[in-house]
């Protein structure tokens, strides 16, 4: 397989995470994507990105996940299974282990800078624009 075709296959199935990150994905659905063997997929996904899939989805989720509890008003929970967690406790675990603080706390830190004074740049957007902008950057 030459570089260029592996690379093409990889991103389709890296897009194919991004635009799925919100459902379960496995290995295998994932793999197909790119017309590889799931432990050769897993392999060659890492050696190219760095991470594997799996860690690649979880850094999706918890990066949509911030975009959401900064601009949304779910709970916590909602904002658990939009991002594709069945358990509340996985999702606080996995959370806390990317960012450093549990959800609540994530939120509470950065709503209260948001109500001082120009302190919060997403205080001077609109809740529907930073929705679609930083909904945007992730894909």
């Amino acid at each position: 397989m030459t570089s260029n075709n592996k690379l093409k296959r990889l991103n389709t199935s890296r897009d194919f995470i991004a635009d799925n990150y919100h459902v379960p994905l496995s290995l295998s659905d994932i793999a197909k994507c790119s017309y590889m063997s799931p432990y050769h997929f897993l392999r060659v996904f890492k050696d190219t990105y760095g991470e594997t899939p799996t860690e690649f989805l979880i850094r999706l989720r918890v990066e949509q996940a911030k975009n959401m509890l900064i601009t949304e008003n779910f709970t916590v929970s909602e904002v658990c299974e939009k991002v594709g967690y069945t358990s509340l406790g996985s999702f606080s675990s996995l959370f806390l282990k990317q960012v450093g603080m549990a959800p609540t706390l994530y939120r509470r830190k950065l709503w209260a800078l948001s109500s001082e004074a120009f302190r919060f740049p997403a205080q001077a957007i609109p809740a529907c624009y930073a929705y679609h902008f930083l909904r945007n950057l992730t894909k």
